[in-house]
C-alpha cells in the first residue's frame, strides 16, 4: 500500500504504517521542487529505517508548523528536518534551517510530545541533508531551550 493525502496511512516498502501529512498525491504536483522534497524525505526515511529507526510520522503537522519525520530508536525520539539541494548556489542545506525554522520545529515538537510522548523518552533534533544526492545525517543538530 502506498498512497497519499486525506490523512491516510502509508506503508513505505516493507516497514510499518506511517501517517502521512501529505494532503495530495505528489504525482499530481506541478512544481518539481515539491516532488524532489518528498523524494528526499522518502530517501531519508529509508536511510533511518536501515539504521534501526522506526518512522512514527511523516510530515507531521500542527497548525502551520510541520516536522518532516518523527522517528524512534528505543527511548530516543528524533524530530528530523530534511533539506535537499542540487548545488550550493543558495547556500548549504543546513543554512536553510534558520532560527525561525528551528523555533517552529520546537513548537511542533512540544505538541507531538504532549500528544504522543512517553515519560521515559529522550528527544533530539536531527537534520538530514541531501546535496547532489549525497546524504548526510547530522545528529543532535541543535538544542532548544525547552522553556
Amino acid at each position: 500500500m502506498h498512497g497519499y493525502g486525506d490523512g491516510r496511512w502509508v506503508a513505505c516498502a516493507s516497514f510499518a504504517l506511517v501517517h502521512s501529512g501529505l494532503r495530495s498525491d505528489p504525482a499530481d504536483w506541478k512544481d518539481e521542487r515539491q516532488r524532489q522534497g518528498v523524494a528526499a524525505e522518502e530517501q531519508a526515511m529509508r536511510y533511518l529505517i536501515s539504521r534501526g529507526w522506526t518512522v512514527l510520522a511523516h510530515r507531521w503537522r500542527v497548525g502551520r508548523a510541520e516536522i518532516d519525520i518523527v522517528a524512534r530508536r528505543g527511548s530516543l525520539v528524533s524530530f528530523v528536518e530534511v533539506k535537499a539541494r542540487r548545488g550550493t548556489w543558495f547556500g548549504s542545506p543546513l543554512e536553510a534551517i534558520t532560527g525561525a525554522k528551528r523555533r517552529e520545529l520546537v513548537k511542533a515538537a512540544r505538541v507531538w510530545i504532549d500528544r504522543s510522548g512517553r515519560p521515559s523518552d529522550i528527544y533530539r533534533f536531527d537534520c538530514i541533508t541531501l546535496l547532489n544526492n549525497t546524504l548526510q545525517h547530522l545528529e543532535d543538530a541543535f538544542r532548544p531551550g525547552w522553556r
